[in-house]
């Protein structure tokens, strides 16, 4: 017979026992990772919260420099460093103001131009005292002056480039607007193209003419054209896939506002004011400091000239005019329709005379009664630097520069490139027969800053674009333009109004590039006008830290 042990009956609470403490354990365990896991996260929320207090203090000293450029186009007299609560987390930054250099750029679309930099370091630290969290982060935030010569073309308002002939651009191509760009042949583009609106391919809306079929070529990262034909369209800012096409075709020397491209501004005095503040005379409003005038060393005030010594102007219009190299003169222009008189400015007289500006910077202004201007002839070896700045028009005749080059700058409400061949008589100046005006093959070397009317305005079609920005009143039929230096328009004309058309000239072969010189900052004319850059880099996360020992030292200068 068998028999049952007593002692087995305990067998199975003995078991039920050790499953309940392995799965106690388990649950202890899992209690235990779960808390971790709260804890972790907890930290993970302080920390992000730290951080996201200490990019706050960053911004704020990046906005509060930014800001003070924008607003005086000067730094602060002190940089940014202040403690302050943001949530609950105090915050500690600083700026340190660093030497500043020439050097070239790396970043941005700006990259590979030579700018004048104004580097800071800034620094902030957030410290959470009620979970013992501190975050230091840092930044280099530049301020960069770049010489507006070292673009090809550089426009404020739109750019509108639709040349008949084949054109090629080299150099870089920027607006702070739109662009509109085509061809009627063929418009190729060798380096970067950026506008801080849209890039469009077309015409205007507004310039009553219709968009061309020639090729758009841009050169890509890769150093090949490629082309804005996308198929049977045309790739641009219109297009859903715009960004990724754009970076895929041309590796970023296509940008515009898509990319986040920036305003490039000068930075006057007062940033709401126009740019054509400094062709203004400077007693303007009570005061004008952005004008070319503060800087003249030879002026001509509504024609009479003046020569400066020291801090005293004399006038010696008596002695110019004696020499021959001051006269007045009227001749008729035909875009304008109307006489102009100008200041006649012989510069081969001019520059053997005693009144040489020094620094190099010529300022003329005229507002007596009706058309008024400046004519710059004899002017193949202008001598040493030179900049002219007017608020009137320029005229320039013949070749300019073109002997011992010099850096050499116009800066006007318009400009208009005579011929070797232009003649003064008043029945060919003014005749209905555009014929009787026949240009010859004339070079000119000098950047030059001027302006154009809006497309569209007042009724008005196609300004001409920017292969008729250079004024022209001549038949330039089979002859060539040779021109060599920047191009440059930040202003709407506010004293030639009349509309472009071809009833009164026909277009030069444009055998025009941007001059190499320039990429030197020390081959720039007399008192170029610098555009900024605001610049971020170098980010980084410096420290981070839990423990209250490490936080007892942060936590010493909580606000």
């Amino acid at each position: 017979m068998l028999h049952v042990l007593k002692n087995e009956r305990g067998i199975a609470l003995i078991i039920a026992l050790m499953i309940m403490l392995m799965l106690t354990i388990i649950g202890i365990g899992i209690i235990k990772s779960s808390n971790d896991e709260v804890s972790i996260a907890g930290n993970e929320y302080n920390e992000m919260r730290a951080f996201y207090a200490a990019e706050s203090g960053l911004e704020k000293a990046t906005a509060i420099i930014q800001a003070h450029y924008e607003a005086t186009g000067s730094p602060p007299s002190s940089y940014p460093a202040e403690t302050l609560l943001v949530n609950g987390i105090g915050v500690g930054y600083s700026t340190v103001a660093e030497t500043p250099e020439s050097r070239t750029l790396t970043k941005t679309s700006l990259a590979g131009l030579k700018a004048y930099v104004r580097p800071h370091h800034i620094q902030s630290t957030a410290f959470d005292s009620s979970h013992y969290t501190a975050v230091t982060v840092e930044h280099h935030f530049e301020v960069a002056f770049v010489p507006v010569f070292q673009f090809a073309v550089f426009y404020e308002n739109d750019l509108e480039i639709a040349p008949g002939p084949a054109m090629i651009l080299s150099g870089r191509v920027h607006s702070n607007s739109d662009i509109y760009i085509q061809a009627a042949n063929q418009i190729q583009i060798n380096s970067n193209m950026t506008a801080h609106g849209d890039i469009y391919h077309g015409r205007k809306p507004g310039s009553g003419l219709a968009d061309d079929p020639g090729d758009v070529q841009i050169m890509g990262a890769d150093g090949s054209y490629h082309s804005m034909q996308d198929g049977g369209d045309w790739l641009d800012s219109r297009d859903s896939h715009w960004f990724d096409s754009s970076s895929a075709r041309w590796g970023g020397h296509v940008q515009d506002a898509a990319y986040g491209q920036e305003k490039l501004n000068l930075p006057l005095e007062n940033t709401t004011d126009s740019a054509y503040k400094i062709v203004e005379r400077e007693t303007v409003g009570g005061g004008n400091n952005d004008s070319f005038e503060q800087d003249a060393q030879f002026k001509i005030i509504d024609g009479v000239a003046y020569y400066k010594s020291g801090a005293t102007w004399t006038d010696v219009t008596a002695a110019l005019v004696a020499s021959g190299a001051l006269k007045q003169t009227t001749f008729y222009d035909k875009r304008e329709d109307k006489d102009v008189t100008v200041a006649d400015l012989d510069v081969s007289k001019f520059k053997s005379s005693s009144y040489v500006p020094s620094n190099g910077i010529i300022y003329v202004s005229d507002q007596r009664a009706g058309l008024r201007g400046t004519r710059l002839y004899n002017a193949q070896d202008v001598g040493a630097p030179l900049t002219i700045a007017s608020e009137n028009p320029v005229y320039t005749k013949g070749d300019i520069n073109t002997v011992n080059k010099q850096p050499m700058a116009i800066i006007c409400d318009a400009l208009t490139i005579l011929s070797n061949n232009w003649s003064d008589n008043a029945a060919l100046a003014a005749s209905n027969n555009k014929s009787l005006r026949q240009a010859i093959n004339t070079t000119a070397n000098f950047c030059y800053i001027a302006g154009n009317k809006e497309t569209g305005e007042g009724g008005s079609a196609y300004n001409g674009g920017l292969e008729n920005l250079p004024r022209f009143l001549e038949v330039w039929s089979g002859k060539t333009l040779t021109y060599r230096g920047s191009i440059i328009c930040l202003w709407h004309s506010q004293k030639t109004d009349g509309d472009w058309s071809g009833d009164y000239y026909t277009p030069p072969d444009r055998d025009w590039a941007f001059d190499p010189d320039l990429e030197d900052p020390a081959n720039m004319p007399p008192g170029t006008p610098m555009v900024r850059s605001f610049i971020r880099w170098g980010w980084k996360m410096q420290d981070i830290a839990f423990t209250p020992s490490q936080f007892g030292a942060v936590a010493a200068d909580t606000p």
